[in-house]
């Protein structure tokens, strides 16, 4: 690699630059300097100056993160974090070499470098790593292909994005007409619950209280947008969790974020399902029991419905990140019509949603095979599988 080109490190000393660059799904964008949103830090000045046909590479979190795309290819002159390492490619096309750095990541060349506990590279790591380097001509005829291939995918992965956030647009739209069509009271939490607990802070739970089973810890993670999400899952030794019994969380109660970004809105609940076993909540978490007024599953359902969600915003406290805290959480007002108008309104919801979350599941799932049909394509043009020297449109030219 260092044959190919050289690490730069060009620090934004004064201030010379302020377009402010983010590596994102595999390519460079422009954000907000001016932005509040996220973690900032005191000075852009720490950042590093790239210019176009740099390469950014994100060689952190190795072990943690096995799919995120780790490389992109700069197009405008920018600033971008220090923690990033920034190389400028010479004597090799810009474009073949993000390419062939897009293939070994895909196949998962870095993670080896990575190892044991180790959760990081620097350029020291990387800079012997083996390029191939086919005459020039062949590396442009390479990114030529990949390039006029590759965005034919992207019109069709975008079309699909914008399928998938206009069904969810629709979604909350007659999700909204529901909630805001019932003649209910609108009461506040505090009077539909029994209890609210919150899960313990700082030290009482970290990662290092983990197994690999016992009683079940409710994370962040694990509160989807009106729906238990049990991929996340992680367990403390039974005999602890009888120590955290303050904080538990049984089947039918309703778990409550008390974090929320752009994707995961602040507040948004589910139900805890049956069949979880022993179970806590963890920080930021809140567990609500449900009084005889309402059902835990409107419960869960009105936190959660897109007419609700600026509400808890205008409550929370947070300057980088949304946050609630349990009184806050009290204080919320829901619409709650009586039981029988509740299970009505459940169960129009639900078909409505099996028929969004459907259409929604099938477009995300065209996006996956068009992504990995991209990175098959890069792997197999970069390796020699597919003839690009000889293609029609090349000879044509």
């Amino acid at each position: 690699m260092f044959t190919v080109g050289r690490e730069s490190k060009v620090k934004n000393t004064g201030m010379r630059e302020d377009n402010l660059l983010s590596l994102s799904y595999g390519r460079i964008i422009q954000k907000d300097i001016n932005t509040s949103e996220g973690l900032l830090p005191e000075s852009f000045e720490t950042y590093q100056i790239v210019q176009p046909g740099d390469v950014v590479f994100r060689f952190t979190d190795l072990q943690n993160d096995q799919r995120s795309l780790r490389s992109g290819r700069v197009v405008e002159r920018g600033i971008i974090t220090s923690a990033y390492m920034a190389f400028t490619p010479r004597g090799v096309n810009a474009r073949y070499f993000e390419y062939l750095m897009r293939a070994y990541d895909v196949t998962k060349v870095f993670y080896s470098f990575g190892g044991s506990i180790r959760q990081s590279l620097k350029y020291d790591d990387v800079r012997r790593l083996p390029i191939l380097t086919p005459p020039l001509p062949e590396q442009h005829a390479i990114a030529d292909f990949l390039d006029r291939e590759t965005a034919k995918i992207d019109v069709l992965i975008e079309k699909q994005n914008q399928l998938v956030e206009r069904l969810r647009e629709r979604r909350d739209a007659q999700w909204s007409a529901l909630y805001l069509g019932t003649d209910g009271a609108e009461l506040p939490v505090r009077r539909l619950i029994d209890s609210i607990v919150d899960g313990p802070f700082g030290s009482s739970l970290t990662s290092a209280h983990y197994s690999d089973e016992g009683t079940r810890v409710i994370r962040l993670g694990n509160i989807g947008i009106n729906e238990f999400r049990d991929h996340d899952q992680a367990f403390i030794p039974v005999e602890y969790g009888r120590e955290l019994a303050a904080h538990t969380a049984r089947p039918g109660d309703v778990v409550m974020a008390g974090l929320g970004d752009e994707r995961m809105p602040l507040g948004r609940a589910a139900v805890v399902p049956a069949g979880i076993g022993p179970a806590i909540v963890k920080a930021d978490c809140y567990r609500l029991q449900p009084n005889t007024k309402v059902r835990a599953a409107y419960l869960a359902w009105a936190l959660s419905a897109p007419p609700v969600r600026p509400k808890i915003l205008d409550l929370s406290r947070g300057a980088t990140r949304s946050r609630l805290n349990t009184c806050l959480a009290r204080q919320v007002r829901l619409r709650v019509p009586d039981i029988t108008e509740q299970d009505r309104l459940l169960t129009e919801w639900s078909g409505l949603q099996r028929n969004y979350d459907a259409l929604i599941e099938k477009a995300e799932r065209f996006v996956e095979l068009a992504r990995e049909r991209r990175s098959a394509l890069v792997t197999a043009a970069i390796t020699g599988q597919l003839d690009v020297v000889n293609t029609p449109e090349r000879q044509a030219s």
